[in-house]
């Protein structure tokens, strides 16, 4: 987790009033990815890894030049190839850079139980505290992109942080710094959308991606990673991303509902005890002393 100078904007399993805090950015930040010039280098898969102190893992060929078949604890970043035919028998390769999206209403936040485990700041960067995390995984199932991961040996959850730690101090994040080809960008959302959105346009009027666009999910708020994809009508052909992700309704239910009708019942409860103990007392209990005599203490 980083830096003190970013303001808190939500804190998970929080009741009170979050901390207060400097901004080194007084602005919503955002990563934009725009897969059609991606060349699948992978130099941000090495940046993201250097920059967070993890070692490289052996990889195994399995007939994709994908790095590894998925993000783990401990590696976040991933280029995901994804071959394509289209009904023509055209052939494309459909690359994404696979991270945590930064979702203005993170389901990892929503669902998670423990005080000060997940961090959302008030310029859009969602960021895990692990010696606040109990480990219960449940950041994971409210996740709609599969992005937290378990590290089973120190029972701890991991993700992309967005390199909040760099933000907070004025840098652009370490994969951004490493893109050679301008792939990446990293700025405010506004600026990052009007850019998106001028490139989707490019795409359309003079290529033969027709149906090029945004990628920046409504149904989770919006996202602070989004994407410009050449077919933005099936994001899931770019290795899983979902069309149209949102919270779990049960973990909205969940922390919401439920837990005040469960705090209620706890105070009826509560009351129902103390009412019967001054209306009849505490009862006494009988005692066998022998024979048929019993005795009331």
């Amino acid at each position: 987790m980083a830096g003190k100078l970013l303001q808190i904007k939500a804190i998970s399993g929080h009741a009170g009033t979050v901390p207060g805090g400097n901004m080194s950015r007084d602005y919503d930040v955002c990563k934009l990815v725009d897969t059609t010039t991606c060349i699948g280098c992978k130099a941000c898969e090495v940046a993201c890894l250097e920059w967070n102190g993890y070692p490289f893992h052996p990889t195994t060929f399995d007939n994709t030049y994908q790095t590894m078949p998925d993000t783990a604890w401990n590696y976040w970043n991933l280029i995901r190839f994804n071959e394509h035919t289209a009904p023509d028998g055209t052939f494309s390769w459909l690359m994404r850079k696979d991270q945590c999206m930064h979702c203005a209403d993170p389901g990892c936040l929503a669902s998670c139980p423990a005080d000060g485990a997940i961090v959302q700041y008030a310029n859009g960067i969602v960021d895990f505290n692990q010696e606040h995390c109990i480990g219960c995984q449940y950041c994971v199932t409210g996740c709609p992109f599969n992005i937290p991961k378990f590290n089973p040996s120190t029972k701890k959850v991991f993700k992309c942080t967005l390199c909040s730690d760099r933000v907070s101090a004025g840098l652009e994040p370490a994969c951004i710094k490493a893109c050679p080809t301008g792939c990446l960008h990293f700025g405010s959302k506004d600026d990052m959308k009007d850019l998106a959105e001028h490139r989707a346009k490019q795409l359309r009027e003079h290529t033969a991606h027709k149906t090029a666009g945004v990628y920046d999910p409504q149904g989770v708020g919006g996202t602070h990673v989004m994407y410009v994809l050449h077919d933005i009508d099936n994001p899931e052909k770019y290795g899983g991303l979902p069309k149209n992700p949102s919270v779990d309704p049960i973990v909205r239910l969940w922390k919401g509902p439920l837990k005040w009708v469960g705090g209620f019942g706890m105070i009826l409860g509560a009351l129902g005890i103390a009412f019967h103990y001054l209306r009849y007392g505490p009862k006494e209990a009988q005692i066998q002393v022998g024979g048929d005599h019993e005795r009331h203490v």
